[in-house]
């Protein structure tokens, strides 16, 4: 494979069949135009627009014209000539495939957007964010880009393969594998190999399509494989400017259908800004996470962590989350993850101690800010956590739920 600068110019997709003798996933234009390490880079020249891609080229035309002076007249014939060509994505959300989530935010994600999860660690922050990655690259034309300052890009692919065992919305658990039933499958077909025993096969790939635990999962993934685009994020290297760079870069080869998802917010590197503290770091990280979205015109999700007085609390809210006031600012969407269970009202009158014990592994989504809809509504979702996913068909919390006044008490 020949390596290719960042500021080369994007393949047309060639033609040639896949090669039979090997699952693999294709290399895709996307793919190629992921950005190379920082100190091996050169400087960003802009990517010329391919002539058979009207639609890349509208994208490009927006981000570089984002922040220049325009008039109300402009405005409008800029949409209008969108309209007319048939380019509706500023008018179509992007659903998640969360419902009723979905329904309560207007549809789905919107360009320019910035989303933000909070909760605490081990509450499904990241299972969450990943399963939604997945059905956004699971719509064709539409790419996930899914930047993890926590986890290794095959750790991600393992909870892939796991999630896809259990193919949400459907949830069959009786043909779900776990994470070590994944490497005890890997592991024991290896060392067939390596005994000298028949069958023992050397592919990760060839291993996963032979298992009958696996297969399944396996071409289901490799549907979307190309458009869920990776990397391992390094708290001291991947800068706003980084992300930046290569959140860019996608937009010009995927015609602008990105959306961006970071793990977590309060990791990405800043520099060389100096901030003063915490707070003026996250203020300087979620101020660019907003331009991003703005400047590339895409949606942006983030995770964010929770500050201590919030991991000791009852219930999460969103002036727990660990920085400053900018995270209620700069956010279009803030949802909240609790601990159903650890939430329930005990004082209610048809609380049931023991009927409780049921919604240990359900997590309620709390809609804290929507900027253009309803906010202060609780959904639930159960959590099934051995397979990293969710069950996407909720619904709107029953039960009464604490609230701050009993959390005082």
């Amino acid at each position: 494979m020949v390596t290719r600068r960042f500021t080369d110019d994007v393949p047309e997709p060639q033609g040639s069949p896949p090669n039979e003798q090997s699952p693999a996933v294709q290399e895709s234009p996307p793919q190629q135009a992921i950005v190379q390490p920082l100190q091996q880079r050169e400087p960003a020249q802009p990517a010329p627009a391919s002539p058979a891609a009207p639609s890349t080229r509208a994208s490009s035309g927006r981000q570089q014209g984002a922040h220049l002076p325009r008039t109300l007249t402009q405005v409008m014939s800029e949409a209008n000539e969108r309209v007319v060509q048939g380019d509706l994505v500023d008018y179509v959300p992007m659903p998640t495939g969360f419902d009723p989530f979905d329904g309560y935010i207007g549809g789905g994600l919107r360009k320019t957007e910035l989303v933000l999860l909070g909760g605490a660690q081990g509450i499904g922050k990241t299972i969450a964010t990943l399963q939604i990655a997945r059905n956004i690259a699971s719509r064709q034309g539409q790419y996930a880009f899914y930047l993890s300052y926590e986890h290794t890009e095959a750790h991600l692919m393992h909870r892939l393969l796991c999630l896809e065992s259990v193919d949400p919305p459907e949830i069959d658990l009786s043909r779900g594998i776990r994470l070590r039933d994944l490497y005890q499958i890997i592991v024991a077909q290896r060392a067939k190999q390596f005994m000298g025993r028949d069958g023992g096969q050397g592919s990760l790939q060839q291993i996963l399509r032979d298992n009958p635990k696996t297969a399944a999962a396996l071409g289901r993934m490799v549907k979307y494989a190309d458009r869920m685009i990776m990397v391992k994020a390094s708290p001291a290297v991947t800068t706003l400017r980084a992300i930046k760079e290569m959140t860019a870069r996608l937009c010009d080869a995927t015609g602008g259908n990105v959306t961006l998802f970071v793990d977590y917010l309060q990791k990405v590197a800043v520099h060389p800004e100096r901030p003063r503290d915490e707070n003026d770091k996250v203020t300087i990280i979620v101020e660019g996470l907003k331009d991003i979205a703005l400047s590339l015109d895409i949606p942006v999700w983030s995770i964010v962590a929770s500050d201590r007085e919030g991991l000791k609390s009852k219930r999460i809210h969103l002036f727990h989350l660990r920085g400053s006031s900018a995270l209620d600012y700069e956010s279009d969407i803030a949802v909240i993850m609790n601990n159903k269970y650890q939430i329930m009202s005990k004082d209610h009158v048809t609380f049931n101690p023991y009927t409780a014990k049921q919604f240990r592994n359900w997590v309620v989504w709390t809609i804290e800010k929507n900027r253009a809809g309803r906010a202060m509504i609780d959904m639930e979702f159960q959590l099934y956590g051995q397979h990293f996913a969710f069950d996407p068909k909720g619904q709107k919390v029953q039960q009464q739920l604490i609230d701050d006044k009993v959390i005082e008490s």
